[in-house]
């Protein structure tokens, strides 16, 4: 849930471009449900066909000659409109599907389009079982290595299951997957110790709204929402935050000429600016790879126990109940910055109960105080207090500050906690001075927002953030 945070990072996209701009032609034909390829029932979806529904056991020859179409028709005017362009393209190629249309994938080849894999076959994989989505993710390699000469090295399945991203992770030969909507940028999944590249797909910029409900009715509000995508991404690259714009296409949809004309005019649009990257989705995950290799830094989320415990059962001082608490509730990767982490101790420490909170008080040392002449303090609240010059006090100095602990602690009870890395001496003994005219439940609850930031600043000397 966190990603990139409030400050993506500048993709240094080639030539500097503004915006990354990858299309997609989806070759779905001959791959569909169908009683003929030895599925239970008729296809169903994307479609021209309003409401669609699967006939078990039956042909759907409407169906079939829809799908058809893609391939006799709509591929071939995709593929005028992209040659002539000059503009690369990448193929979701269904095994199956390319099996079927040896003429399509030889003008695939031809034109340099790259052809990824969109699976064994264009069904739903959302029930099966790990084993047998991987018997068909095997078997589509093995096609796909078949009918183009080499295997895939990206990877969509689109109906896919909950284990889809971790099999193609698993497999390990893919340079990237793209069953991801999460985000505008290539980003790293983590799995069984592999590491592999995620390039996010579309299904918004994606001419499949032709065949869905709220969906687009007409190629001007296709053309339109392109259009407002691309300018909205342009911009952002414009001020500093390139990004990257998927756009998806079907042969049967965007492939008939009630649409294609929208198509051309936003790719007229976007030709017509400058610093505009035309790629193939093998081109984005390999300049990624080459400037922003998989990050392998300790991620709280993942420690065990004892290793989470061990490393941050101090950030709440001598209180490593508030650590053992945190690991006990939810954590996940949106707590692997300093800002994560410090919601999730943070939370620990709010829902502890007075006496609990109270014991983390007096577990922090008094400023400039015994513990720091002994040099007992943690190496944290040495750090700390040096930092504001109280570990170099003059004797005058040490004094005020004996004097004020000790008025302090007998008024409230725990020693005068602040943040001193927000201050320095100066304004650490004005608040001193001023905090003592404070009640006891006005104390209590600014010394409780203190040990907060202690611990905020404490992570982001550890841990990266936004």
């Amino acid at each position: 849930m966190h990603g990139y945070g409030q400050t993506p990072p500048d993709p240094e996209w080639p030539g500097g471009a503004k915006i990354a701009v990858q299309f997609v032609v989806n070759y779905e034909e001959g791959g569909e449900n169908c009683v003929l390829h030895g599925d239970a029932a008729s296809e169903a979806f994307l479609s021209e066909i309003v409401g669609a529904a699967a006939w078990p056991g039956q042909r759907h020859w409407n169906m079939e000659s829809i799908y058809e179409y893609g391939a006799r028709a709509g591929f071939w005017r995709l593929h005028r409109l992209f040659t002539q362009a000059k503009i690369p393209v990448t193929v979701y190629g269904v095994a199956t599907a390319l099996a079927r249309s040896p003429a399509q994938v030889r003008a695939m080849q031809r034109a340099d389009w790259e052809i990824a894999s969109h699976g064994l076959k264009w069904i739903e994989y959302r029930d099966f079982s790990p084993d047998e989505e991987k018997h068909h993710m095997e078997e589509a390699i093995r096609i796909h290595r078949e009918v183009t000469g080499e295997r895939p090295h990206g990877w969509y399945t689109g109906r896919c299951s909950v284990n889809t991203v971790d099999l193609a992770a698993q497999e390990g030969g893919f340079a990237y997957v793209a069953d991801s909507y999460a985000d505008d940028l290539p980003y790293w999944h983590h799995y069984d110790g592999h590491d592999q590249l995620i390039v996010p797909y579309t299904l918004d910029a994606n001419d499949m709204r032709f065949a869905t409900a709220q969906g687009f009715n007409c190629g001007d509000q296709f053309f339109a929402y392109l259009k407002d995508t691309f300018d909205a991404l342009y911009e952002e690259g414009e001020q500093g935050q390139p990004k990257m714009m998927s756009v998806g296409l079907h042969c049967r949809l965007a492939g008939r000429p009630g649409r294609i004309m929208a198509l051309k005019r936003f790719i007229d649009h976007a030709q017509s600016k400058a610093d505009v990257w035309f790629a193939r989705r093998i081109d984005i995950a390999n300049h990624w790879r080459a400037h922003f290799p998989p990050p392998h830094r300790t991620k709280p989320s993942r420690l065990d126990k004892a290793a989470f415990i061990e490393a941050f059962g101090g950030i709440f001082e001598h209180s490593p109940f508030i650590a053992e608490r945190a690991f006990n509730g939810e954590l996940g990767p949106a707590n692997d910055t300093a800002t994560g982490l410090h919601a999730a101790l943070v939370r620990q420490f709010r829902a502890a109960s007075h006496d609990e909170r109270m014991g983390v008080l007096k577990a922090h040392p008094d400023l400039a105080g015994k513990l720091a002449a002994a040099k007992r303090l943690t190496a944290d609240s040495n750090a700390e207090q040096a930092s504001a010059g109280l570990d170099a006090l003059t004797d005058e100095e040490r004094a005020t500050f004996e004097k004020l602990n000790a008025e302090y602690t007998d008024r409230f009870g725990f020693p005068f906690i602040i943040a001193v890395r927000d201050h320095d001496k100066a304004s650490i003994l004005a608040a001193f001075q001023s905090r003592l005219d404070n009640s006891a439940e006005q104390e209590f609850a600014e010394a409780c927002r203190q040990v907060e930031r202690i611990a905020e600043l404490r992570l982001m000397a550890i841990l990266e953030d936004d």
